[in-house]
């Protein structure tokens, strides 16, 4: 497929689920859109896969579910998806003194959570913290959440909103000292600490406070942070905001490879290869959906490596031909349905961070499993009965640890999360995995070098580049639609549409969005 025209009013370049929130948003508005994308179909990291040969399920291969993409943005552009609630928000097996238990938090939290809590503690008091706690989160996530679709507020009028000891404790203090404060417990105080270390290489006591900002962007989605599952898999939000774009116009090349970026302040020319031969065509402004590091090589820039960004996570894709039961004895569906956490205990997830900062894969490997077939049994088509996926995502694994032997690194990496998830289990997994068409079992890993490899994101990061705070810091530059919507670069015509602006991180649209509501301010 060849462009229709020579000149457009914007060239997206690249076209995972942000470039095509964009496209879609600026078409309704009437402007001439070109979406290129170097992989032969769109969608980026938020697309769904026949994995395994001889099996027709459909895994959410690299991005799996959905927390900040928020309601108004699916009512603007009319996507035809559905999020369903998991039953289950979490459940956490546990081995103490040789005995098997477990921790679970239900959706909505019940009868069965406290008791849980109880059983594992021995008091009440855990779970009154944890109630306290997430009363807190909610407090800060009411006032932020309802901003993202919105010019950046200033870092002041969101502090002004808050009470001073919930700022204190989630914005400026490090989240490990928190946690260490309102829990005693070591579980629980691990199920806190995951999710502020998804995608991201942090101590939880990092000064940086990075992991107070993933913390807190996993926390804030539509003012409840739950995470929600696509029905159909991931593919099919991509599959409707492609409709959305396409249908209002913008056209889409996939295939094609941008190779180079020549940019002014008013207007820029934007080069692809299909394979076969470059093509040139000129735009008013580009929006790049690629990490801002790829970005600046594009636009000329020299490649620095020591600017790169370094992802950090293990993503195992299974297919059972049934699910494991566990030792505590919990319902397998019930257990399997939400975040299964494994080796996440607070003292594990901190050993886990020293070895992996000392070069080595962690001995004991943090990860969580959850089973998307059990809220979504669309994706298996015919699949026999009792197939079930797992996907798995393991922290405190960077790049650097795959660099030297990425195969070798890789496959002892998966022996131990294989393992962390085998100790709670009455059966080894690998007994319940099914086999491919090969007579294979069917079991894929992705390391950081791997998501490079396929999806161009440098380092393998999934949020191209270290998290920002959801608003500006009170000195902030906002002059421009660009810097007010937190998509500028150092060139007026090309804007940041992706992950890498400031609020574009997780599969929210987030990016997309701001990105075109910074182009129709400036036009």
């Amino acid at each position: 497929m060849t462009s229709t025209k020579q000149q457009y009013d914007v060239v997206v370049v690249g076209g995972g689920h942000n470039g095509l929130v964009s496209a879609a948003y600026l078409s309704r508005a009437g402007l001439s859109v070109l979406v290129l994308e170097r992989l032969d179909h769109t969608g980026g990291a938020a697309v769904s896969a026949t994995a395994f040969r001889g099996h027709p399920a459909r895994l959410s291969r690299y991005s799996y579910l959905v927390s900040l993409m928020p309601e108004r943005l699916v009512s603007d552009l009319g996507l035809d998806i559905r999020l369903a609630s998991r039953t289950t928000a979490s459940y956490t097996p546990t081995l103490r003194g040789g005995t098997p238990g477990g921790l679970l938090v239900e959706r909505p939290e019940g009868d069965a959570t406290r008791r849980s809590f109880e059983d594992l503690t021995g008091s009440p008091e855990a779970y009154d913290a944890w109630r306290e706690f997430y009363a807190d989160v909610a407090d800060l996530a009411h006032v932020v959440a309802p901003t993202l679709l919105d010019r950046l507020p200033s870092e002041r009028t969101i502090r002004d909103q808050v009470d001073p000891g919930i700022w204190r404790d989630f914005v400026t203090t490090p989240l490990g000292a928190v946690v260490e404060s309102r829990f005693s417990d070591d579980t629980v105080r691990g199920v806190v600490a995951t999710d502020a270390l998804i995608g991201t290489f942090a101590s939880m006591h990092d000064p940086s406070l990075i992991q107070n900002r993933c913390f807190l962007y996993h926390l804030i989605g539509n003012g409840t942070g739950e995470w929600r599952v696509p029905i159909g898999g991931m593919g099919a939000v991509t599959d409707a905001l492609a409709k959305a774009a396409t249908e209002a116009g913008a056209e889409v090349i996939t295939s094609a490879g941008v190779s180079r970026i020549d940019a002014t302040d008013d207007g820029a020319e934007i080069t692809w290869h299909d394979g076969d031969a470059s093509t040139t065509v000129s735009a008013r402004y580009v929006l790049s959906n690629v990490a801002p590091w790829v970005l600046r090589i594009l636009m000329g820039e020299t490649e620095e490596p020591g600017s790169k960004p370094q992802g950090s996570q293990l993503k195992i894709n299974f297919l059972l031909d049934r699910l494991p039961q566990l030792k505590s004895g919990v319902d397998p569906a019930v257990a399997f349905a939400g975040t299964l956490h494994l080796a996440e205990d607070y003292t594990q997830l901190e050993k886990a961070y020293a070895e992996a900062a000392a070069g080595q894969v962690p001995s004991v490997l943090p990860g969580e499993v959850y089973c998307h077939s059990l809220s979504d049994p669309s994706i298996l088509g015919d699949a026999p009965e009792g197939t079930h996926t797992l996907t798995y995502f393991g922290l405190h694994t960077p790049a650097a640890l795959f660099e030297q032997d990425p195969a070798g690194q890789r496959e002892l990496a998966v022996a131990r999360a294989l393992a962390s998830l085998n100790e709670h289990l009455v059966e080894p997994i690998e007994s319940c995995l099914a086999t491919d068409a090969d007579g294979r079992p069917c079991i894929e890993a992705k390391i950081p070098q791997d998501i490079e490899a396929d999806l161009a994101m440098p380092g393998g990061h999934i949020f191209h580049g270290d998290l920002d705070w959801p608003w500006a810091p009170n000195r902030s530059r906002l002059d421009t639609p660009a810097h007010q919507w937190g998509v500028q670069t150092d060139v007026s015509s090309v804007l940041l549409c992706g992950s890498g602006s400031r609020r574009g991180g997780a599969v929210s649209g987030l990016g997309g969005h701001n990105a075109a509501q910074a182009v129709l301010e400036s036009l």
